[in-house]
């Protein structure tokens, strides 16, 4: 693997309180900061504004349906948010039924499907988190599972074809893949990538169809292709919990 001596780290914004599910939209980079329970939208040059403010809760993860609404996982509660028009928040699917354990992270394809992961079965006695799952929310609001035993589930990403669902398996060192049928039920479930020692929060994919994975022990960003080679890295200070490609190409 190869470290790129081009690529600069330079802080954009600080001060946060525990920012978390970086996702690029309408020209700025969008985030969770979770201390505060906020929505914040900031530019390459530092400016931020706050979108939403989640009140008594926990904003864990952020997508937007195809008509452009936001929707949030508040995964305390066991809730699926969604941001009407005009501001106010709408319960858009309850989860609780299906379970208690908290949610995580939400990824909406191009047809309005929307995967949320997480959840599953209660830690047994000794363990912190219990095997994963993952949930699909249909365009109709019909709710229901579509993958179990997932190993801590973190980030997620749809390929633009919508054809396949990458998720990151923090506990198992690896990203593992499924094929999204027209139903949007998920199957043939294989290793994308072993990552070895890597430990994968969030990701995100490239223009090239390689993977972006943050690793918080290890303290970086890694590039990564199908199959498992190493293509780049990127350093930093302090533990990566997620990452994302923005800026006029892409490629930021």
């Amino acid at each position: 693997m190869q470290k790129s001596a081009a690529k600069e780290v330079n802080v954009v914004m600080n001060g946060l309180a525990f920012g978390e599910s970086p996702r690029w939209h309408d020209d700025r980079l969008w985030f969770c900061n979770w201390g505060t329970g906020q929505i914040v939208a900031v530019d390459a040059e530092g400016n931020s504004q706050v979108m939403l403010t989640v009140p008594a809760t926990l904003p864990y993860s952020i997508d937007w349906l195809p008509d452009g609404r936001l929707v949030v996982v508040s995964g305390r509660d066991g809730l699926v948010l969604r941001q009407e028009p005009d501001g106010t928040l709408a319960t858009h699917a309850d989860l609780r039924g299906l379970s208690t354990s908290p949610w995580n992270e939400i990824v909406v394809d191009g047809r309005g499907n929307i995967y949320v992961n997480g959840g599953g079965p209660a830690p047994a006695a000794g363990q912190h988190f219990g095997p994963g799952t993952i949930v699909l929310i249909a365009p109709d609001g019909s709710v229901r599972q579509v993958a179990d035993k997932i190993a801590f589930a973190n980030g997620m990403a749809v390929t633009p074809d919508n054809k396949t669902l990458i998720v990151a398996e923090s506990h198992a060192n690896r990203l593992t893949a499924f094929d999204i049928a027209a139903d949007g039920s998920l199957a043939n479930r294989r290793r994308w990538a072993d990552l070895g020692n890597g430990f994968p929060d969030g990701i995100c994919l490239d223009a090239e169809g390689a993977v972006w994975y943050a690793d918080v022990p290890n303290r970086h960003c890694v590039r990564v292709r199908e199959g498992g080679a190493m293509l780049d890295s990127v350093d930093a200070d302090r533990g990566c919990f997620a990452c994302m490609l923005g800026g006029a190409d892409g490629k930021t």
